[in-house]
């Protein structure tokens, strides 16, 4: 499954390639300006009723659920739906909401019963037919949805979003609308954990509205969570107000939020220090040696499901040749993780001894120090590995990297400064920007990485199998390397065709493995979440994706 997310900023985010319709695009950006307050509490009353402000940035799509994939948008469609399941946001943990149950004999056939009652905020009923016209919709062609891929696994995705030519369905064969609260899911191949990727917002159900008049619905959005929009100007503002009809278990304990675009998290930080903002979801690199001082216990610098790691160009034979493995071994046991983290991050990230999270925990298959030494600054072995490995192909490593936006100059430079020490050469490693992201994944798009790049990954959903199989799997839809090796695939099949949960991370760490002993990407630094909020606020927290927990924060 593609999963993931990245993007040009410190939190990855994963690119995209289809093309939104004029028209969409269009809706959105003919919204009429907002009449709501600036200031740090955005007006309204004290209590449930008050409204708390919290930087932002401009969606990049529409928030069409399937075309939304990064992560301001993530945040509004995360407050305006709610799906069959979601993520507990202290543990991860995927709970029935919308699904009353989710059965299967085989783990290939799903029927799903929808819980009666739900409603969209325009009242529509939410009923089986929501998800199944939303999913339809999300894997057309046509329809250009950058989260289609989700859909790849259901059958019949081969005819609604062919890899080349037009399509030949309009529809998924795998769906089936059994009656107004059930349907049935056919997927192509075995896929146990396949229930737990329903919280993630390309599944989200949709009302009549966004067929009937997909303009308008995507001028003012419609869902059926605890917030409704109210009104959104582009480059200024998004008006979010709880909707008092909402009957989830999860109803907002304020009165709404206002999301304040800023194109510079420094700006946000010194307006939430001055009492002009309630929430910084997002504390700029230059600031977190002094949020501690700064905020005290308002500081919130928690473990997230994001990883950076440095992929490699496999389909460049320099690259891929027997022995490679040992070089590329040797530049991970020359990095000193603690001390970049140390310095550059102030904390804010934690060196990486596997290629998940450990907010999977042990039992969704996080295990610290499972890379080994392999993961640890050990500059005398990593001068040997490179050496029997037939060295630095060129003589040189360049490390490629966006250098637009985030702190990733910052970092690629002490990573290579680390290499150079370890390596006792100066110009063993050097730092390779490019100027723009959308450059820089065009470079990757086309097979043009000389060399290491960066690659970020948030998980979508908390599984040990949206670290991998999206990432490694050959041919797999963000395995930007192309890395491929028979034996991984056949361990992600097993893992995946496992009824049992337990049984099905031991093979996906069995797959883990030979990642590890292949040296597929380099593992650098968990990344944590950050956020700074004001003295009006309480019960603030970010969940396992470092996205705040909105319906749960009080005002006043």
């Amino acid at each position: 499954m593609r999963g993931g997310r990245r993007g040009p900023a410190a939190t990855p985010r994963r690119p995209r390639t289809a093309t939104r319709r004029t028209t969409a695009a269009a809706g959105a950006a003919t919204v009429a300006l907002l009449a709501a307050a600036c200031g740090g509490g955005g007006g309204g009353d004290a209590g449930a009723g008050a409204v708390l402000s919290s930087s932002w940035g401009d969606p990049q799509n529409p928030l069409e659920p399937a075309n939304t994939n990064e992560v301001q948008g993530g945040k509004v469609l995360d407050m305006i739906f709610r799906n069959l399941k979601k993520y507990d946001p202290k543990t991860g943990e995927a709970k029935d909401m919308l699904a009353e149950k989710i059965e299967t004999t085989d783990s290939q056939n799903f029927r799903i019963t929808v819980k009666d009652g739900w409603k969209f905020s325009n009242g529509e009923p939410v009923t089986a037919r929501s998800f199944v016209d939303a999913w339809n919709y999300g894997a057309s062609l046509k329809n250009n949805q950058k989260n289609a891929y989700f859909f790849q696994y259901i059958e019949g995705y081969d005819k609604t979003h062919p890899e080349s030519g037009s399509q030949s369905a309009d529809t998924l064969s795998g769906l089936r609308l059994v009656d107004d609260r059930t349907f049935t899911v056919k997927l192509t191949q075995k896929f146990s954990t396949f229930p737990d990727t329903l919280g993630y917002n390309a599944y989200a159900p949709l009302p009549r509205a966004f067929f009937d008049d997909h303009d308008a619905w995507v001028a003012k959005p419609v869902g059926n969570g605890p917030y409704q929009v109210e009104s959104y100007a582009k480059g200024s503002q998004m008006t979010l107000r709880k909707w008092d009809g909402y009957t989830g278990p999860d109803k907002a304990r304020n009165g709404g939020v206002d999301l304040k675009v800023y194109t510079d998290n420094a700006t946000a930080y010194n307006d939430l220090m001055s009492g002009n903002l309630d929430l910084v979801d997002d504390i700029p690199a230059s600031q977190l040696k002094n949020a501690p001082a700064d905020l005290g216990d308002r500081y919130i610098n928690t473990p997230a499901g994001i990883l950076q790691t440095l992929a490699f160009p496999f389909y460049d034979p320099q690259w891929n040749k027997p022995g490679m493995e040992k070089v590329r071994k040797g530049l991970s046991m020359a990095i000193d993780r603690q001390q970049i983290t140390e310095t550059i991050f102030q904390k804010t990230r934690t060196p990486a001894t596997d290629w998940t999270s450990p907010v999977l925990g042990e039992e969704g298959g996080f295990r610290e120090g499972f890379c080994g030494e392999s993961c640890e600054y050990k500059p005398e072995e990593a001068r040997k590995l490179i050496e029997e490995g037939g060295g630095l192909p060129g003589g040189r490593v360049r490390i490629t990297f966006n250098a637009d936006t985030g702190s990733h100059r910052d970092w690629v430079e002490a990573v290579c400064n680390s290499i150079n020490r370890a390596l006792g050469q100066g110009k063993a490693c050097v730092p390779n920007p490019v100027g723009t992201f959308a450059d820089y994944r065009n470079q990757i798009s086309d097979r043009k990485m000389p060399g290491p790049f960066r690659a970020g990954w948030q998980m979508d959903y908390p599984l040990i199998q949206n670290f991998l199989q999206p990432l490694y799997y050959t041919n797999a839809s963000s395995n930007d390397g192309k890395w491929s090796n028979e034996e991984f695939d056949d361990w992600v099949d097993k893992a995946n065709a496992e009824s049992d949960t337990g049984t099905a991370v031991d093979n996906f760490l069995k797959a883990e493995e030979v990642v590890r002993d292949e040296m597929a990407a380099i593992p650098l630094w968990y990344q944590n979440g950050s956020a700074g909020y004001s003295e009006r606020l309480s019960d603030v927290a970010l969940n396992p994706f470092s996205v705040p927990v909105y319906d749960r924060i009080k005002v006043g």
